[in-house]
């Protein structure tokens, strides 16, 4: 396939026939605290797919993140309909896509994430999934997003609203969150603290990322949740 990564969405049917491995972009739009943008996962996701060279489809924008509803800007259909999504969206590309990676950076589709390429991958379909992520990031909104997105698209972040808000670990604050909410246990909707976020560490981070999906891509192994390993 001759067309750019981020330009699938441009291309002519022929150009399309016979791609060995498609990549799709997987995010959400919710809140990610007073200074970071709602698309946040979708840029992040969007971009480390991108920057693999591979063709990269449009991104799925709206992802399920009812934890994070008691705050305006988020819209979530829930983990149902993502799934449902998800499959339908692997039935298709996998007509003329080979291989199919939905590349993810929001931790609650990984429900659906795994309900649908379990599913998919039971019809005879070649899909997993990947996860963006590093060790030792913060939960929500702190320092590791921060930085992301200083790297990325600068002009959505507002360093000058950047607070920190619960910085316990994200294990200790997850039985709070599924009884309630984000909003229950950090008022701001912050899981961390952005102090010290920098564009440098942003673009290293990406750089391990992309390295990781890369790796993954090229090794191939799938576990039994559908997750590239």
């Amino acid at each position: 396939m001759e067309v750019s990564p981020r330009e699938v969405a441009r291309a002519r049917a022929a150009d399309c026939a016979d791609t060995a491995l498609l990549l799709v972009p997987v995010g959400a739009l919710e809140q990610h605290g007073p200074h970071l943008p709602l698309g946040t996962d979708t840029t992040v996701a969007t971009t480390v797919a991108a920057r693999t060279g591979l063709p990269v489809t449009p991104p799925i924008a709206l992802g399920a993140s009812g934890e994070h509803e008691g705050f305006p800007g988020t819209i979530s259909i829930g983990t149902e309909a993502l799934a449902a999504v998800l499959v339908e969206t692997g039935r298709s590309a996998c007509r003329w896509a080979r291989r199919l990676c939905f590349v993810n950076a929001h931790g609650g589709n990984l429900p659906a994430l795994v309900t649908a390429t379990t599913l998919l991958r039971a019809e005879g379909r070649d899909v997993a999934w990947h996860s963006c992520g590093v060790p030792g990031a913060d939960a929500h909104a702190g320092r590791h997003e921060t930085s992301l997105m200083l790297a990325l698209t600068p002009d959505d972040v507002r360093p000058d609203l950047a607070v920190a808000g619960n910085t316990a670990r994200l294990g200790e604050l997850m039985p709070a969150i599924r009884a309630g909410s984000v909003a229950s246990v950090s008022a701001n909707g912050v899981l961390g603290d952005p102090a010290g976020a920098s564009a440098a560490e942003g673009a290293e981070t990406t750089a391990v990322m992309v390295t990781a999906l890369r790796d993954a891509l090229r090794d191939w192994r799938v576990d039994d949740h559908g997750r590239l390993v």
